[in-house]
């Protein structure tokens, strides 16, 4: 093997061929997350030159400097002819050549004769000695052998470290810990994130993705905004070739496993403690039999020059529909079952220029069309439903009550535009601009602007329904504001220029997001009633209600209204620098400034983050000079930015009222209580009566982004000419955390230790407080008389708390891979892992809190105490394995294995053992049964078991174009609950019904049919 010397002359030392990583599902390499490019480089004869060729006819030449090396940077991937010349002529050829996303992919040429070579890197095992980072690459090769689900969620769970979230979240995941919100999503290097929450994000149609690269740690200081990880989309593009083809697939109801019933716990209770309604314990809570659906699928596709070498088209649609039964539970509102249609719609464009081979320009358009929630009542829209009778007393279906549910559109529309202009051999410039617009309102059709939402109606007073809860015809208590929409668009230009040893990279990277009327309102009248029922009247229902003597039933009457507008900006520069200090040794050095500005819906700033700065570190040592072992390090800092969201019952006003009530009889047509008595005045318990914020006081003034450290340590490893192996260890700390407090007493409190009455002081504004937790805090606090305001430093325990927010994570990661090699591949991870500590992130998810930044943690002390623990998104031990193999050329079998251990189990209920409630939330303490009670303690949920098998024809007298498939998922059918219900109690002593239920679980077996074809 020919090396360079030791004193370095900045290309990268040679290691195996690159494009092998792709092709293996491999786990490491020196992608950027953001990135649509790649890099050649290798060794050939000096004085010669080496040119690259597209399929898109796009060509670099470059000379082999005086030490034998050439680097042709930042090309689009895709395939490539590698030719080596001399004095014009070509000598040597390798064909074929898949350039993958952000990795250098070395192609060498060794002095030798005029013959043309043709190289298949397929088998070649490799490790990547450019990298530092922690990744994972799969191609649109990969994505036909493995039976996946078609979302990018379902790629993702493939690379170590990624989890299920909560099913509150829907396909959201957990990378390295974080919280379902901290992770960002791309489309060919722009962001396709939820702009509202950053929940999720949009993907392309299956049929369209090249490459989906998904980050998991170490990136670099040219990407942030993101402290879990990165989902990286590149679809395909127009080539010189001609390429057509197209997709069906089944899943019909008729192979699909009867679902689960839901039944009411039955636990044994300590003493002093009953359920609510003793008859129900161990009944059923949800039945499912029928709760099966069929999916059909229909994508086609089309790509190829408009003017040969020059203009190029791709274009993709991809149609899904989705037909289903699913039954409520006993305690909804209706007793029904509901028959929906889903319609998902998709739709990808991509046009390429090479107006020279120096100047490029990308142009795309994705549309992406769904329905947020099953079910509606218009069957013109993508979703169609209707509510039928059921009645749970024999388990017998009805006919159409002229009901509907929610009908909920979510349309997203992101424009893409990218000019590429390789200036010299050494200087590149890159400049990105995009745009998203999405609407995402739900209403209810058919809706009674008299009728409010009844919530628990088998809780209703049998003396006044005659043993018969009554109901009305409002299906939801909630819905969108129909005006809402989100916009985003941003700017990213990116410099790089190569020089000596250095590659040096210099950018800006800057977002900004727009919502409009984004929130709810309450459906009907505006608000809506939950009947309740106790077995001990003379207790207090929260402090200071307490029902009448003898009184064990009541109602309580909900106002809550959220909608408003709002904006973010977010701002960033880099600088980065990779070295090559040796022959041996990369160095990896960058820094990067975050600026995060959030306004409310009358524009003005609620918070400033100012300049962060964020180093990241990596090195990567080659250590036996040959490619055949790699040690690595990284070290990071990411900031990340609080989303629209967060102005939504923070810094907009909002109402959130609760008004409790005993009655003497309910309305037989709207099923409102008559006759009603209130109990107290209406109480809201963060001051949320529809007042806005002064957006001055809404966030403390030296408040800090959310930011965590990382450092992994690693090593890759061949083994022999088909294998690779390695192992990692990733540490990740939270060192600031913002979330909300609520305690405006202790604030009040730290005013008259100051010698400021309170009195004169707006201590109670509506909602609550932004802060760093375990920070201290300065917070403003205008005066009643509008004179100015006074400056209030609140530290840890002003508030009450004991410490700060933590979060902690470690885990260790061993793999083993056999690369394709055109016969077969295999690739299983062990990962150990633990997430701990007293704060999840920016969501909460053992009760399903979406309120980014504003979870019910840190409101109080009270609701601090026992905090610590494991929390919800640790799955201590992970093995994930699958694989591919060809039995002959036209059949081939694959398999993928996940065995998970549980989530962690929760218990919340009233405060201490005396069963308090001192911030007037209810059940939300960590004591359980009066005993304390941390995150996890209550053991795990069942251990994830799951394999899936598919089978793939490829007959010859169609030369393999024409494919057939069988997928069957989750083989054995295991159907284990994933999250239970974590609340305890309804009221003080009185146990909920529904504590410990499962809430989701495993979808169970289903069966894939499929047939395609590919021109």
């Amino acid at each position: 093997m020919i090396k360079r010397d030791q004193t370095g002359t900045g290309h990268y030392r040679r290691h195996t061929l690159a494009a092998a990583l792709a092709l293996s599902l491999g786990f490491t390499g020196a992608a950027f997350a953001q990135s649509t490019t790649s890099t050649f480089f290798g060794q050939a004869p000096v004085g010669d030159s080496v040119t690259v060729t597209s399929q898109t006819g796009l060509s670099r030449d470059v000379p082999v400097d005086s030490t034998g090396h050439y680097r042709v940077n930042n090309m689009p991937v895709g395939t490539y002819t590698v030719q080596l010349k001399k004095d014009g002529t070509v000598v040597d050829t390798r064909d074929n050549v898949t350039l993958t996303v952000g990795v250098n992919t070395e192609v060498s040429f060794a002095p030798k004769t005029l013959t043309t070579v043709t190289v298949s890197a397929n088998a070649i095992p490799q490790i990547d000695v450019a990298s530092v980072d922690s990744r994972s690459v799969i191609t649109a090769k990969d994505l036909q052998r493995l039976p996946l689900g078609r979302t990018a969620e379902s790629i993702a769970l493939l690379a170590p470290g990624v989890v299920q979230a909560s099913g509150y979240f829907n396909n959201a995941l957990s990378f390295g810990g974080g919280s379902a919100t901290e992770n960002a999503y791309y489309i060919n290097g722009f962001s396709s994130s939820d702009p509202l929450s950053n929940l999720g994000g949009v993907g392309l149609p299956y049929g369209s993705i090249d490459q989906q690269e998904t980050y998991i740690g170490g990136y670099s200081a040219k990407y942030g905004r993101s402290d879990g990880g990165v989902i990286n989309q590149i679809g395909k593009r127009g080539t010189n070739e001609w390429h057509f083809g197209g997709q069906m697939i089944w899943e019909p109801r008729f192979l699909e496993s009867t679902p689960v019933n839901r039944n009411y716990p039955n636990m044994a209770l300590p003493a002093h403690y009953s359920y609510a309604d003793a008859s129900l314990p161990g009944s059923i809570y949800q039945y499912r039999k029928d709760d099966k659906q069929w999916r059909t699928v229909y994508d086609a596709y089309i790509g190829g020059p408009l003017i040969k070498d020059k203009l190029f088209f791709f274009l993709s649609a991809e149609a899904e529909k989705v037909e289903g039964r699913s039954t409520n539970n006993v305690e909804a509102a209706q007793e029904a079952y509901l028959k929906y249609t889903n319609k998902l719609q998709k739709f990808y464009g991509k046009l390429d220029w090479n107006i020279t081979d120096n100047n490029l320009l990308e142009l795309t358009h994705v549309v992406n069309k769904q329905p947020a929630s099953a079910g509606a009542g218009d069957p013109t829209q993508p979703t169609s439903g209707e509510y039928y009778a059921f009645n749970y007393g024999n388990l017998s279906s009805g006919g159409p009550l002229g009901l509907y549910p929610v009908y909920s559109k979510n349309s997203t529309t992101l424009d893409i535009v990218k000019y590429t202009g390789y200036i010299t051999e050494d200087l590149t410039l890159s400049a990105t601009y995009g745009r998203n617009k999405v609407l995402n309102y739900t209403t209810l059709p058919g809706l009674n602007p008299d009728d409010p939402y009844i919530a628990n109606p088998n809780f209703e007073n049998p003396a006044y329904t005659g043993g018969s809860p009554i109901t009305n015809s409002t299906t939801t208590n909630q819905i969108g504001s129909p005006n809402a929409q989100s916009k985003t668009h941003g700017l990213r230009v990116d410099i790089d220029y190569h020089l000596g040893s250095h590659d040096l990279s210099a950018g800006i990277d800057n977002m900004y997001f727009s919502g409009k009327d984004q929130g709810v309102v309450t459906a009907g009248p505006g608000y809506y009633w939950r009947y309740y029922q106790t077995p001990y009247p003379n207790n207090p229902i929260v402090p200071g209600v307490v029902p009448a003597p003898g009184q064990e039933y009541y109602a309580r009457k909900r106002i809550y209204t959220t909608a408003t507008s709002m904006s973010v900006s977010q701002k960033a520069y880099y600088l980065e620098d990779k070295w090559q200090v040796t022959d041996r040794w990369l160095l990896d050095v960058g820094i990067r400034n975050d600026n995060f500005n959030n306004y409310n819906s009358s524009n003005q700033p609620y918070v400033r983050s100012g300049n962060q700065w964020a180093p990241r570190l990596g090195v990567s040592w080659d250590v036996f000079g040959d490619s055949s072992l790699k040690a690595y390090a990284n070290l990071g800092r990411y900031y990340l930015a609080l989303p629209d969201s967060v102005a939504i019952r923070g810094a907009s006003a909002s109402t959130y009222t609760d008004q409790y009530f005993t009655y003497t009889g309910i309305n037989p047509t709207t099923a409102e209580p008559t006759g009603t008595t209130a109990l107290a005045p209406p109480h809201s318990s963060d001051n949320e009566y529809g007042i806005t914020p002064d957006p001055k006081t809404f966030a403390s003034t030296n408040l800090r982004s959310e930011y965590q450290d990382e450092f992994i340590l690693g090593f890759d490893k061949t083994l022999g000419d088909s294998w690779t192996t390695g192992a990692k260890f990733t540490l990740r700390k939270l060192q600031s955390a913002i979330d909300d407090v609520c305690d405006m007493g202790a604030l009040a409190n730290k005013m008259q230790s100051m010698g400021l009455d309170p009195s004169l002081y707006n201590t109670t504004q509506p909602g609550c407080r932004l802060f760093n937790p375990g920070r201290s805090n300065d917070f403003l606090v205008s005066r009643v008389d509008g004179s100015g305001y006074a400056s209030v430093p609140m530290t840890t325990s002003d508030w009450g708390f004991t410490e700060g927010a933590k979060r902690k994570y470690y885990a260790v990661n061993a793999y083993l891979e056999h690369p394709f090699n055109g016969k077969w591949q295999a690739r299983v991870d062990y990962t150990f892992s633990r997430s701990y500590g007293n704060t999840e992130g920016q969501v909460r998810s053992d009760i399903g809190q979406t309120d980014v930044s504003k979870t019910e943690d840190w409101d109080y002390a009270s609701v601090m105490v026992n905090s610590n623990g494991v929390l919800f998104n640790d799955r201590t031990h992970t093995i994930k394995a699958y694989g591919a193999y060809a039995i002959t050329p036209e059949w081939m079998v694959s398999g993928r294995i996940l065995l998970q251990s549980g989530a962690p189990k929760s218990c919340l209920g009233y405060y201490g053992p005396q069963m308090l409630d001192p911030s007037t939330y209810g059940a939300a303490y960590h004591y359980c049964f009066g005993q304390p009670s941390p995150p996890g303690a209550q053991g795990r949920m069942p251990w994830t078991q799951r394999l899936d098998l598919g089978v793939t024809y490829r007959p010859m007298f169609a030369d393999q174009k024409l494919a057939f498939g069988l997928d069957v998922f989750n083989v054995l059918n295991r159907q284990a609950a994933t999250q239970w219900n974590t609340t305890s109690e309804n009221s003080p002593g009185v146990v909920s019904n529904t504590y410990g239920l499962g809430l989701y679980y495993n979808q169970p077996r289903y069966v894939r049919l499929s047939v395609s074809y590919d021109y």
